[in-house]
């Protein structure tokens, strides 16, 4: 199952706990999200491994070389 049928699942059936009988937006809105993680989720983790890699040359240069002041 593709991420957006399960958020559009997880959707629908958020939308039916509501114990509306309306047009299901949830399974819409569920899709639509589940499409909007797709591509920032990965972004998101990146940055967060990127951004810890510059961190740790940072710290390895300080011990290595000495910190500058």
């Amino acid at each position: 199952m593709g991420a957006t049928t399960i958020g559009a699942l997880v959707g629908a059936a958020i939308d039916g706990m509501s114990g509306d009988d309306g047009v299901g937006d949830g399974a819409v809105i569920g899709a639509v999200t589940a499409n909007v993680l797709k591509v920032v989720l990965p972004l998101a983790i990146t940055y967060a491994v990127g951004w810890a890699v510059l961190r740790g040359a940072g710290e390895l240069k300080d011990r290595v070389f000495g910190e500058v002041q």
